[in-house]
């Protein structure tokens, strides 16, 4: 929450020439800052979904509606970074627009994931690849970052130009733009080899040292999940078993 804060923070009133993002003599949204709204966008969408996460985790009387209208609000979330990833006002050609392409790969990913979540809520595979895929997604980020916006980093036969008041990286002719577009792709399946070798090694990592060793005892007076769907729980039938137990080992 704090991120997204800080982050539509930085798109709105700190990184604007005049500290705010409107033009300053008719009061409307130049060119040059529509990409400032299509960010701060995408970040007030996450912003909600973490609040009333926070909001139902408290007060919702109803894990089942918990769980489902956070899956919901998430799922929006992703579905609103698609589509403006996909209709972003900046230029689409050339090497940003493989970037963007390819990113809106990993978005779908993780939006199709969620909508899983809310109709297959204990399913391992299906939390695992959505937790892969939004960290797939962060460390793509960061990259197209390092990449697109840093000096020095363009590919051979690429330059950056300076268009109104944004960067461009541009290429001197076909063949350059070829290759930096290969070399786009060829990061990506790098990625793609090495981000499911660090997830699954985590996770085999995290079953060896707690798989057998950490044991959970529900306090929920109503909805519990098991590993065959959500039933009704008992706390006191539980404490009395744990009770029972106890009493026969001594």
């Amino acid at each position: 929450m704090a991120c997204c804060t800080i982050f539509i923070a930085m798109e709105l009133f700190i990184a604007p020439l005049h500290h705010q993002p409107f033009d300053p003599h008719d009061g409307t949204i130049p060119s040059n800052h529509l990409h400032n709204f299509e960010h701060s966008s995408m970040a007030s969408s996450f912003l909600i979904y973490a609040t009333f996460s926070v909001v139902l985790d408290r007060f919702s009387t109803s894990t089942i509606i918990q769980n489902e209208l956070s899956h919901l609000l998430a799922a929006i979330a992703f579905a609103q970074q698609f589509l403006l990833i996909h209709l972003h006002s900046r230029d689409h050609m050339g090497i940003e627009g493989q970037y963007h392409y390819l990113l809106q790969i990993l978005i779908s990913i993780c939006f199709v994931t969620t909508l899983m979540g809310i109709g297959f809520p204990m399913s391992f595979l299906v939390c695992f690849v959505r937790s892969v895929g939004i960290i797939f997604q962060g460390l793509w980020l960061m990259f197209m970052g390092f990449m697109l916006f840093t000096p020095g980093y363009e590919p051979k036969g690429c330059f950056t130009k300076l268009e109104g008041d944004q960067y461009m990286v541009r290429c001197n002719d076909e063949k350059a733009l070829h290759r930096a577009i290969s070399l786009v792709n060829l990061q990506f399946s790098w990625f793609l080899i090495g981000v499911p070798i660090f997830a699954v090694s985590f996770y085999l990592s995290m079953a060896r040292c707690y798989g057998e060793k950490v044991e959970y005892v529900s306090l929920m007076k109503e909805e519990h999940y098991r590993e065959d769907g959500l039933k009704k729980f008992d706390v006191e039938s539980q404490c009395q078993k744990i009770t029972t137990g106890v009493q026969e080992q001594i």
